[in-house]
């Protein structure tokens, strides 16, 4: 349930994005093929959800090209909201890490606003 709550966060800020461009589109579906492979790193500790709204690695460093699409997605999805909304893209995320630690699954890593990490 959490996942689909989860997913259902990050469709609707998709959404937000331009009404169903082809731009949201290439993004949502980009987001939603990556799932499976983003759960399996939060799953097995590899990276947690930082309080930017961003995947990190926890403990040993590892290149992942998973990681890296994932993050570059979500930034530019985080830059258009705030565009639309008249805020900056660090307060979206910011706002998109609170919404993530609260549907998060046990045993995730997090990291809090002052930038502690814990597992939930």
């Amino acid at each position: 349930m959490r996942n689909k709550t989860q997913l259902i966060i990050i469709m609707a800020l998709i959404a937000c994005l331009a009404g169903g461009s082809a731009f949201a589109g290439g993004i949502k579906d980009r987001i939603k093929a990556r799932r499976p492979a983003v759960m399996a790193l939060l799953g097995d500790g590899t990276v947690g959800e930082n309080n930017q709204g961003f995947l990190e690695f926890k403990g040993a460093k590892k290149q992942t090209d998973v990681v890296a699409a994932e993050n570059k997605d979500r930034s530019t999805v985080y830059q258009a909201i705030a565009k639309k909304a008249g805020t900056t893209p660090q307060l979206v995320g910011q706002r998109r890490a609170a919404k993530i630690a609260q549907s998060a699954r046990p045993g995730t890593w997090l990291q809090n606003p002052s930038g502690s990490w814990y597992k939930k």
